[in-house]
């Protein structure tokens, strides 16, 4: 890390444990369900083989690729980390044009704070052991390609003393499975006869 914002691009640290207690709210680990549940909506349906899920929101490490391939992602676009290599240190003033680290400005005087070839470095950095820490996470698992990724590869620590797969955390709908019998499925059972084809709008 760089002035404790910017990462260099070395994630030796990518299999510590985190710093806040392991049973905390996970925002990152909440936001990623949103992937399982479009997942199991197209399984539950029909038509996961004709669509593709590309996901993109707060993928910033290895990890966050991992998981969010293994909750039914194909592939993941990243934007926040390649902001935090160059030197973005989250003043929320990209709108203003007064980027104090002269990422996201149009002013000559502040851009000057960006110096390209070091940047250009760091970012390359980024992307580059980003990629190689993720295919450590899959050799770690004993796969050989990130499709072979699954709930099974993800555990989640659901109380100070417990831990358990999202494999069986969570539901995994089978093929078809909501066209047939969707009263069955808790997680859609309430809004599923609300749904239309025709609308987005709940249906009464």
């Amino acid at each position: 890390m760089s002035a404790g914002s910017a990462p260099s691009g070395d994630e030796k640290s990518k299999h510590l444990p985190s710093k806040k207690p392991p049973w905390a709210v996970d925002v990152q680990f909440i936001d990623a369900m949103r992937y399982l549940a479009l997942h199991n909506t197209l399984v539950g349906i029909g038509l996961r083989d004709r669509i593709r899920v590309g996901a993109s929101g707060q993928i910033i490490t290895a990890f966050d690729i991992a998981r969010t391939i293994a909750l039914g992602a194909d592939w993941c676009n990243a934007a926040r980390g390649f902001m935090f290599a160059p030197g973005c240190v989250q003043a929320q003033t990209c709108h203003t044009g007064k980027c104090p680290t002269g990422v996201t400005t149009q002013d000559a005087l502040r851009q000057r704070a960006l110096v390209v070839p070091d940047k250009a470095e760091r970012v390359y950095n980024f992307h580059h052991n980003t990629l190689k820490a993720f295919a450590e996470l899959l050799a770690a698992a004993g796969l050989d390609h990130p499709n072979q990724l699954g709930p099974e590869h993800v555990i989640r620590r659901i109380s100070p003393t417990s831990v358990q797969s999202l494999a069986t955390v969570y539901p995994f709908l089978t093929p078809g499975q909501l066209l047939v019998d969707p009263d069955n499925v808790p997680m859609f059972r309430r809004y599923w006869a609300k749904a239309s084809a025709q609308s987005f709008a709940l249906q009464q």
